[in-house]
């Protein structure tokens, strides 16, 4: 009786499992990929500015100071430029504008899970291509007729860096579909393909002010590319949810975008970082994929990965396992606080 009520689309929808957020004091949380530093102090100034009276009235529907903060950092017009709450919800509408095409899309088979949760959502055909034998993406395997491609760069869980001369040459192979870039992860150590889409029509670039600006928890995402582009996502927004983005995450975002110097202070921090556990994890005898993320992909060859996972977590230490083929032995890290990695280092060590 429980799903009664339930319309077909939904009985067969399989949801996205967000990573584990444990309510436990003192953990060391290195399973979800936030950032370990807080957001810039010009963020809390903008936000708190802007607690007042006018929090009764709606906010600017077309987010206008937001998206002129980006299209300035990235040098294009407002017009190229499309917000929402999160890169999740933006990727929502991208799905719904540009991939319900009579032609399956395309995207690899280890990335971003979320990509099918969408696919069943909107009930969108996909093929999955699968990674080569480093855990890389191969832009000559996208040379099939298709209704779009989507895929992270840096490419998540692995985090391998697909460089801006492939990119090119999978749109100059892909001129009648959208192809987008999802960079989540694009300012740890990556060149974002947003100096290509005024050169390319299909190209959309994916952003998020969650990892790299510290904003998880305001939900702030973004989408850069040909007007035409971004019309067709303002179609989908204003037929879904006209006031998306709040007054505080509008000013907590444009106050993000002007803090450059703090903003490569902390991506720097996080990249050293990374080198250094990368290293320190290589020392303990693991198999470590290159990354250009905030996060390490490793395995180790003697120790089972959920096991790892496991005696992790009786020291309080949380990483990301991931129970699907190919990668059912590699443990995702994210880059903490040095205190946090050297904390991890230290059990693994014990271990």
């Amino acid at each position: 009786m429980s799903q009664h009520y339930w319309s077909p689309v939904v009985r067969g929808l399989v949801p996205y499992v967000p990573g584990e957020q444990p309510k436990v004091a003192n953990l060391v949380k290195l399973n979800t990929n936030e950032n370990p530093y807080p957001p810039s102090p010009k963020v809390f100034e903008a936000i708190h500015a802007a607690v007042n009276d006018s929090l009764r009235l709606y906010p600017d529907p077309d987010a206008s100071a937001l998206k002129k903060a980006i299209a300035d950092y990235y040098a294009v017009d407002s017009s190229q430029v499309f917000v929402g709450n999160g890169s999740d919800e933006v990727l929502a509408h991208v799905f719904l504008a540009f991939f319900k095409q009579a032609q399956p899309i395309l995207f690899p088979d280890i990335s971003y899970s979320f990509y099918k949760v969408y696919c069943g959502l909107y009930e969108i055909d996909y093929r999955t291509i699968p990674l080569n034998e480093q855990f890389q993406i191969d832009v000559a395997d996208y040379h099939h007729v298709n209704g779009g491609i989507i895929f992270p760069n840096p490419n998540a869980p692995t985090g391998c860096l697909l460089s801006l001369a492939a990119i090119e040459t999978l749109l100059q192979a892909n001129p009648d579909s959208v192809v987008v870039v999802d960079e989540a992860y694009i300012d740890f150590g990556g060149e974002t393909a947003i100096s290509l889409v005024n050169q390319y029509p299909q190209l959309l670039v994916t952003q998020t002010l969650s990892k790299s600006r510290s904003l998880a928890g305001l939900r702030v995402g973004l989408a850069v590319g040909q007007a035409h582009l971004i019309e067709a996502l303002e179609r989908v927004k204003n037929s879904f949810n006209s006031y998306p983005m709040d007054k505080l995450a509008i000013v907590g975002g444009v106050a993000a975008f002007e803090d450059k110097a703090y903003f490569q202070q902390t991506c720097q921090a996080i990249i050293d970082g990374r080198e250094l556990l990368a290293q320190q994890l290589k020392d303990l005898g693991f198999d470590v994929l290159p990354s250009a993320a905030n996060f390490v992909f490793a395995r180790h060859p003697h120790k089972e990965a959920v096991q790892i996972a496991a005696a992790l977590r009786e020291k309080a230490i949380i990483v990301r396992h991931f129970k699907l083929p190919r990668i059912e032995q590699f443990l995702r890290i994210t880059i903490g606080t040095e205190a946090e990695s050297q904390a991890l280092v230290e059990a693994l060590k014990a271990l």
